[in-house]
């Protein structure tokens, strides 16, 4: 009854206190940033967010050895596997949080030895127990509790904005990959091309028909096309080993077999209409929201901490010098305490260093924001701008074929010399390479388009979920 009294005085006095204390928490506010309704470059009819990206976006690409290749990244790659294992990390820091408020055990035991000069030798047995428990009255552990859970909520976004960067890149570096082999098959074509022109200007030359400068300029030619290909044999190889990284194997232990990019990986239709609010599934957006949250939460608890703490601790023990009578007799008290931080600058300045923080917090999920609608634009622009490029090299490359034909027919006639023929070939070849580039260009800037929109990921709310607290 006396403890009682003792708790309720306490919590009058405590009370009284906090009158003069500043402890005011707003209620959490997602920063304010700039507003965006649509995109600049995409026209069409309003699509439903959820119906716009697919969770499995990449299976539109219709290529399946892509597919295995995403999988076993998922399955081998060692930084998602870092951010799964922070995860775990933040899940216990939950655990944590929550001891806060529960109470310690200490259980001792011993033997007190005693020699005095003209007595005995002596010994006496003891035994005790403590129970510590600081009242989370004001719910300042609680709040704390509540700040790792935004904490854990981050780092799971965290995870699956690693993962839309791994599928994303593993792609692009694929795709890189056979853009590689069909550009090292096309030079090897204009190689032997240009080897074929340097022998008819070799024989013009011994003719007296062509100058030997002529020659060496077409050697000059074969030389820059000879390191071309070189380069692009080593670039092969170097996306070769990137590509390996990704999937978790050591780089040089898996090739990707050769193949033909536009006959692997078909260009998906991405839809028109795509609303501004798909940046609401951005993994990056999410976690740097509720890290915003997470510091709402650690400056509540910095506040609170300006109120005093309440405990009440309890003992028990026995004491007896023969060890048959040790629990016969027991001795028990029990003690409630309040700490009363009249003057504590560390909590003062705590709480400075947290509203600091906070608006830290703010001002990078302002930057992740910003940064997210140059991303969508940049896309999107980039996805135009190579697809109106796209429809003037295919029609290069008709009327080159066309002109090929035709010096092919004029030659059969005599009417041309093999010389043009294959000048004209070099021209085609040319076209038809820079045509293949647009292709793996309109492939990556789709990857980035879907990165750039959240990649499937389902929105979160995290106003509603500080809401329900």
């Amino acid at each position: 009854m006396h403890a009682l009294r003792a708790a309720c005085a306490v919590t009058v006095c405590a009370l009284s206190l906090g009158a003069c204390i500043d402890l005011n928490m707003p209620a959490y506010r997602r920063p304010d940033t700039p507003a965006k309704t649509a995109w600049t470059d995409h026209k069409g009819a309003p699509v439903n967010a959820a119906q716009t990206i697919e969770a499995d976006w990449w299976k539109g690409f219709q290529d399946p050895y892509l597919n295995t290749l995403i999988d076993k990244a998922i399955a081998g790659n060692f930084d998602i596997q870092v951010l799964a294992a922070r995860i775990d990390v933040a899940r216990t820091q939950i655990s944590e949080a929550q001891a806060g408020k529960l109470p310690t055990v200490n259980l001792g035991a011993g033997i007190d030895y005693t020699a005095t000069t003209g007595q005995p030798f002596s010994k006496t047995y003891n035994l005790a127990a403590q129970v510590n428990w600081d009242i989370d009255i004001w719910g300042k552990v609680e709040k704390g509790v509540q700040a790792q859970k935004a904490e854990f909520h981050a780092s799971e976004a965290d995870w699956r904005a690693g993962y839309l960067e791994l599928v994303a890149n593993v792609s692009s570096t694929y795709f890189q990959i056979l853009q590689f082999d069909d550009q090292i098959a096309q030079q090897q074509k204009t190689l032997a091309t240009n080897q074929q022109i340097l022998a008819i200007y070799q024989g013009q030359a011994r003719n007296g028909v062509a100058p030997q400068t002529q020659v060496l300029r077409q050697q000059a030619e074969i030389n820059r096309l000879t390191h071309d290909l070189f380069e692009l044999r080593r670039s092969r190889a170097v996306a070769n080993n990137a590509l390996c990284t990704l999937l978790g194997v050591p780089a040089g232990e898996f090739e990707v077999p050769q193949g033909h990019l536009q006959e692997r990986v078909k260009l998906p239709d991405v839809p028109d209409g795509l609303p501004a609010q798909l940046l609401s599934r951005r993994p990056d957006l999410v976690a740097a929201e509720f890290r915003v949250l997470e510091a709402y939460d650690l400056v509540g608890q910095a506040k609170l901490a300006q109120l005093p703490s309440i405990g009440l601790t309890a003992q028990g023990g026995t004491a007896s010098v023969a060890l048959n009578q040790l629990l016969k007799s027991f001795t028990f008290g029990l003690m409630p305490s309040i700490n009363f931080p009249l003057f504590d600058p560390n909590v003062r300045a705590h709480i400075k260093v947290t509203q600091a923080q906070t608006k830290v917090a703010e001002q990078q999920y302002r930057v992740a924001v910003m940064g997210a609608f140059e991303e969508v634009e940049n896309a999107l622009v980039n996805l135009s701008a190579h697809k109106a490029q796209r429809l003037e090299l295919q029609q290069q490359v008709a009327r080159l074929q066309i002109v090929a034909a035709q010096i092919q027919s004029q030659l059969r006639l005599g009417v041309v010399s093999q010389l043009e023929v294959f000048e004209d070939e070099r021209t085609l070849l040319g076209a038809q390479q820079q045509l293949l580039e647009n292709h793996q260009l309109i492939l990556s800037d789709t990857v980035l388009l879907y990165k750039a929109l959240g990649g499937g990921w389902p929105s979160v709310d995290v106003q509603a979920q500080a809401n329900e607290k």
